[in-house]
């Protein structure tokens, strides 16, 4: 079983040496995220970050109303990422959090569910920013494999939902990383 607020934290801080990595000259380069330029991408992420304490506190999506809507980023973009991070990781750590009832878009779902999706979010858009800006895209194995217990048992769900692209098919001698990519609609 996954510590799920662990690796969470784990793949949060894996993705901000890529954060702090990008080059001035690059926030307008396109990223593999349909639509996405590095800026809205890395927004994408440091939103849903920020979307973690009020939801896994009990606030429902109406509640939490615009705020978070638009640019989260600001003239300082690593900064605004270092502190969705700190504010998701707390949130998911807190007493309770992974049974609280959690009212995403999707429905209703424990904090554990969502704390997965918030997992494999940083982590595959952690690739995606390494992707467009240059960097070392190698995603630390321990993550990967966490990844694949989180994606494994609703993998269905997640190819039908189109969340993270279209199912790509791989060799059988494809490396762990490549095959979890692949499964979440990337190509390495």
């Amino acid at each position: 079983m996954v510590d799920l607020p662990a690796v969470h934290a784990q793949a949060l801080d894996a993705t901000r040496p890529l954060v702090a990595g990008v080059g001035a000259d690059q926030w307008g380069s396109p990223s593999p995220c349909d639509g996405w330029d590095v800026r809205a991408l890395l927004n994408h992420v440091t939103s849903g970050n920020f979307w973690v304490a009020p939801l896994v506190g009990g606030q429902t999506i109406e509640e939490v109303g615009d705020r978070l809507d638009g640019d989260l980023l600001g003239d300082d973009p690593l900064a605004a990422y270092e502190a969705s991070a700190a504010e998701a990781a707390a949130a998911f750590r807190a007493a309770g959090a992974m049974d609280a009832s959690v009212a995403v878009s999707y429905g209703p779902v424990p904090g554990s569910v969502y704390c997965g999706h918030r997992f494999m979010d940083v982590l595959i858009h952690g690739w995606d920013l390494a992707r467009a800006t240059g960097q070392d895209a190698t995603l630390p194995s321990d993550l990967v494999e966490a990844c694949f217990e989180v994606v494994e048992p609703q993998r269905q769900l997640l190819e039908d939902s189109g969340m993270f692209g279209t199912v790509q098919h791989v060799g059988g001698d494809a490396d762990r990383q490549t095959q979890l990519l692949a499964i979440l609609g990337r190509h390495d």
